[in-house]
């Protein structure tokens, strides 16, 4: 089955090769989540730019076949031909990958259920009492639909209300009391679902946000339990930003005690936050969900604020009608203090300023302006150098990429905040053993460095990821100095084969037996 299947994969492969090709590549992923293809053939000539075709159809028929046969999903495949008609197959299950973006090579997962902690769980909790009134937020809330009933000349019907058995049941399975507010507008109606004719319509009561019934709202947070996971080639040096006003809510992609209760449809919530940060107060609004990688939103203190606001636009007549629906207009709001700069450091640093990537500068980077932003959180350096990093000890950085021209990381030592570095050296070998005593140190790229002597790794016992090219990992591993917590490591070998990487994960402890391996010649 699997060499029937393998055949027209490479006479498509020698089919779309360009002239004068020696040998081709194609790496692959695939299973039912879907395929992704990479690679390319090599010669003589140009070929190097010519990738192979990416044969989704017969990927996923593969992938079933390894799946039906061997029990894996996804799979990663190599095939390797050569223009003399020699070809190779090497296939394993999806615990080893190939991996592109700011580095490829093969990636593998030896704790596949651990993920890192989210800066936020660190984070002192609020103490204040809550902002909503349940008495206020009922008054506000039939005032708000006697307006837009005014509005659209008839009333907008909605479900009847929860029950107090109902709203207990739901506090119990959510494991918390829904803000007092937010528990009070269900006991007028259970949500803004019309559901009397053919089709289920929503009044999108919450500024085009779908109000959840009370069982959808149990339903989306048990089913939620945290953001999904883009994988450790994308999440090894992933920051959460700060929200505004600054420490109210929790710098965490997901977190328990938000319930979210409103939905944009398009994967975007509104929830009621229970665990605000110091500064929060519990039962404020935030935004959460697809375009909230970066950390959440702040909306307002409580569901009550909130409708104030709607019966204060309605008042000033800052809505517009679309047959049954009513849009309120937010006034045009002050361009804020960016969060993110992409470019170069500007003349004026904002103290907002919270990730900054420094792109292609000609000279040493003078990091000393940056000191403005006492919260940025990443520093990327990407085809740039500095000769400093001195003023990285002033700030709260917690993911920092640089290629460094003096390969000085003395500053870094004992850095409260970082968590991720990807250190590249431009000028020759690097002293890194300051990174021993960096307490939050978890994720690791030394691919892009001269590192003399690798064996100090083995002492950074938090580090959970760890990129270094092949004969760095030989050195370490043959030292037997591999850091005990790894989760997840690359090896950045741009030339390394499956088979290469089959060896060097079986060496950090993952059990690599049984690869499918196909020979043959077309």
């Amino acid at each position: 089955m699997v060499e029937r299947a393998v055949r027209p994969m490479v006479e498509a492969i020698v089919a779309n090769a360009p002239s004068g090709w020696t040998h081709a590549v194609l790496r692959a992923g695939a299973g039912r989540g879907g395929t992704s293809v990479t690679g390319g053939y090599a010669g003589p000539g140009d070929q190097g730019n010519a990738v192979v075709p990416h044969l989704r159809v017969e990927l996923t028929a593969l992938a079933q076949t390894l799946r039906e046969d061997r029990g894996w999903d996804p799979v990663s495949l190599e095939i390797r031909c050569r223009a003399s008609g020699e070809y190779r197959l090497v296939a394993f299950d999806g615990s080893i990958t190939w991996v592109t973006g700011t580095g490829s090579g093969f990636q593998v997962v030896l704790d596949p259920g651990y993920r890192l902690p989210q800066p936020g769980l660190r984070q002192e909790p609020g103490t204040a009492p809550p902002a909503g009134d349940p008495e206020l937020a009922v008054a506000r809330f039939r005032a708000y639909l006697e307006r837009r009933a005014a509005i659209l000349g008839q009333p907008e019907e909605l479900p009847p209300p929860a029950t107090s058995a109902a709203l207990d049941e739901a506090e119990r399975r959510l494991g918390r009391r829904l803000p007092a507010d937010l528990r009070a507008l269900y006991a007028i109606a259970d949500g803004d679902g019309d559901d009397e004719g053919d089709d289920y319509e929503n009044r999108y009561l919450f500024q085009g946000n779908a109000w959840l019934s009370l069982e959808s709202l149990v339903a989306e947070h048990t089913g939620w339990s945290q953001r999904p996971w883009y994988g450790w080639d994308l999440e090894w040096d992933a920051v959460v930003f700060d929200t505004s006003p600054t420490d109210t809510v929790r710098r965490c992609g997901s977190h328990p005690g938000w319930l979210r209760f409103a939905t944009g449809e398009d994967g975007n919530f509104l929830a009621v936050d229970t665990a605000p940060a110091r500064h929060g107060r519990p039962g404020q609004l935030i935004r959460t969900g697809r375009d909230y990688d970066d950390g959440p939103a702040y909306v307002a203190d409580s569901v009550t604020s909130l409708l104030g606001h709607y019966l204060d636009l309605l008042d000033q007549g800052a809505y517009e009608t679309h047959g049954d629906d009513i849009s309120l207009l937010e006034p045009p709001a002050r361009d804020p203090a960016p969060r993110k700069i992409i470019g170069g450091i500007p003349d004026e640093v904002p103290p907002t300023l919270q990730a900054i990537h420094i792109n292609g500068a000609t000279g040493p980077v003078d990091l000393a302006p940056l000191t403005a932003a006492r919260n940025l959180r990443r520093l990327h350096l990407n085809r740039s150098a500095t000769a400093d990093l001195t003023p990285v000890r002033e700030l709260a950085v917690e993911s920092l990429r640089v290629a460094l021209a003096d390969c000085d990381t003395t500053p870094l030592g004992g850095h409260p905040h970082l968590t991720s570095l990807d250190l590249t050296t431009t000028t020759g070998p690097a002293d890194l053993t300051p990174l021993r005593t960096v307490p939050r140190l978890r994720g690791l790229d030394l691919s892009g460095a001269d590192v003399p002597d690798p064996a100090f790794l083995g002492d950074l016992t938090e580090l959970r990821y760890l990129s270094l090219t092949g004969s760095h990992w030989t050195a370490l591993l043959n030292e037997g100095k591999a850091p005990p917590t790894l989760a997840a490591a690359r090896l950045a070998d741009a030339g390394a084969s499956l088979d290469d990487a089959l060896a060097w994960a079986a060496r950090l402890g993952l059990t690599t037996v049984g690869p499918l391996r196909v020979t043959g010649h077309r």
